[in-house]
Order: C-alpha cells, then structure tokens, then sequence
C-alpha cells in the first residue's frame, strides 16, 4: 500500500503575542467579500503556533503550517520569518 503525502495548508501573518513559552500567537489577515454589498473587508483570524526555540517576536512577519493537534488550541507550527 502507498502513502500519500498531504499538503498542508500555508499561511502569512503577524505575531501578536509571545507570552506563551513555545507558543505564539499569530494574526492572518484576509480579505472577505460582503454578500449583500458586494464590497471586500478586512477579516482578522488568530492562531496559536508552535515555536520550539522561542526564537520569533512580536511583530515578526512569519509563515505557518498546518500540523498535527499539539495542544487544546495548538495546531500550527511557524516554518520561518519573511
């Protein structure tokens, strides 16, 4: 039987809190289209990453990656700085 890789899901955002050791939190912004008005606004999405050196700081642009449950609300783990 072959194994199929998954491709995991991408995203860029901002860190917005490094509090949590191991942990941060990050912003993913992202443009969504209003059904009635048709106009596009700004949807602000956090999430809760995965930094094992504690090496990415508030502020920090960074990219993250889809990953196994790591916690209760720990999902993604930050890949690198932009």
């Amino acid at each position: 039987m072959e194994k199929t890789q998954v491709k995991k899901r991408k995203l860029i955002g901002t860190v917005v809190s490094d509090k949590m050791s191991k942990t941060r939190v990050v912003a993913v912004q992202r443009l969504k289209k209003h059904p009635k008005y048709l106009k596009y606004y700004h949807v602000t999405t956090k999430f809760k990453a995965h930094d094992e050196d504690n090496a990415y700081k508030t502020g920090d642009k960074v990219t993250i990656e889809e990953s196994r449950p790591l916690s209760r609300e720990k999902r993604w783990t930050i890949i690198n700085k932009i």
